[in-house]
C-alpha cells in the first residue's frame, strides 16, 4: 500500500480554503491524506496527552512518521533538558506510546545531520539508537554522501536491513557533502519511508542564513518528476508491503498539490471519514 501525505499540517493553507483554525487542522488534513509526517517532535518531545488526542482526530487508519528528537540524532545545541541519553529516549518512548498502541506509527524517523558521515563511531551510535527503540517501528535517513559512496552503498543497506531499519529513500538535489542520491531499495518487507525535498540546488546548502527553511525546500516537481517517481513506487511496492511518501517542498505551498498530483498518477482514491470517537468536551 502507498500511502501519500506531507510534512505537518499546520501550514498548508490550499488545504483549508474555510479558515480552519489551528486546533482543527489535523481532523481537517485527515480528510485529504491518510499519512503525516510529525516534524514538532524534532524540536520538543511531546506530552503522551498530546499524541493521545491525535490519534483522538484521525481515522482509523491513518498513519503518523514522528520525526526523532533532536538530541536523539546530534542536532542539539546547548544544554539537553534530559537527565542523560537514557532518560532522553524513554521520554520519546512513553511519548509515542500512544500512537504505538492505536496502531497508528507508521515509524519513529531518524534523520541524521549532513556531518554524520560514516565512521565506526557512528555506526556504533546508530546501534545503540536502535537498541533504545527496540520494539518500535524506525526509519533511517542519511543526509551525508559518504553512507551511499561507490564502495559503501551494498554495506551500507545490508547494514539497514540486518539491523531492522527501515530505509527513508530521499529525493533532493546533489549537492555535496550534505545530500544523498535516491537510493531506489527497500530495507524492510513492511515498510518504506519516502521523503520528497524538492530539487532546489541553489538553496540546498543556505544553512546558517535567516529563513533557510524557506530557501533550501522552495521547490514544485513536474508532472514529468512526478512521473518518474510513479514508476519507482510502483517497483518500490515489490519489495516492501507499505510505503509512506513524504512531501516536504512546502516553503512556496508546493506540497499538497504535488501530493495530489502524484494520488491522481497512482490512482490512489482517498476522502478521510470522521474518526468514530470525536471530542465532546
Amino acid at each position: 500500500m502507498i500511502r501519500i501525505g506531507l510534512a505537518g499540517w499546520g501550514d498548508h493553507d490550499d488545504l483549508y480554503m474555510n479558515g480552519v483554525p489551528q486546533r482543527d487542522k489535523l481532523r481537517a488534513y485527515s480528510q485529504h491524506f491518510n499519512v503525516v509526517e510529525v516534524d514538532s517532535s524534532f524540536y520538543a518531545v511531546p506530552a503522551p496527552a498530546t499524541f493521545e488526542r491525535w490519534v483522538r482526530e484521525t481515522p482509523d487508519d491513518f498513519q503518523f512518521v514522528v520525526k526523532a528528537y533532536q538530541g536523539m540524532t546530534g542536532h542539539l545545541r546547548g544544554r539537553s533538558p534530559f537527565a542523560d541519553s537514557a532518560s532522553m529516549f524513554q521520554a520519546f518512548r512513553d511519548s509515542v506510546q500512544p500512537v504505538m498502541e492505536a496502531g497508528k506509527l507508521q515509524s519513529v524517523l531518524f534523520q541524521y545531520p549532513p556531518w554524520f558521515n560514516c565512521t565506526r563511531e557512528h555506526v556504533a551510535l546508530l546501534r545503540d539508537a536502535k537498541d533504545a527503540m527496540k520494539g518500535l517501528p524506525v526509519a533511517l535517513e542519511f543526509r551525508h554522501q559518504s553512507w551511499f559512496t561507490p564502495q559503501l552503498r551494498e554495506r551500507t543497506l545490508s547494514f539497514l536491513e540486518k539491523e531492522g531499519w527501515f530505509h527513508s529513500i530521499c529525493d533532493e538535489p546533489q549537492a555535496g557533502d550534505g545530500s544523498v542520491p535516491t537510493v531506489l531499495k527497500a530495507t524492510h518487507p513492511e515498510q518504506t519511508v519516502v521523503r520528497m525535498h524538492g530539487r532546489n540546488a541553489a538553496g540546498w546548502n543556505s544553512g546558517g542564513q535567516p529563513n533557510w527553511r524557506d530557501v533550501r525546500y522552495l521547490y514544485r516537481y513536474s508532472e514529468a518528476e512526478l512521473a518518474e517517481w510513479a514508476e519507482r513506487l510502483r517497483l518500490l511496492e515489490r519489495e516492501t508491503a507499505n510505503i509512506a511518501v513524504i512531501f516536504n517542498n512546502n516553503s512556496g505551498g508546493d506540497a499538497a498539490g504535488n501530493a495530489k498530483q502524484l494520488m491522481r498518477m497512482l490512482g490512489i482514491e482517498y476522502e478521510g471519514t470522521e474518526p468514530r470517537q470525536l471530542d465532546l468536551f
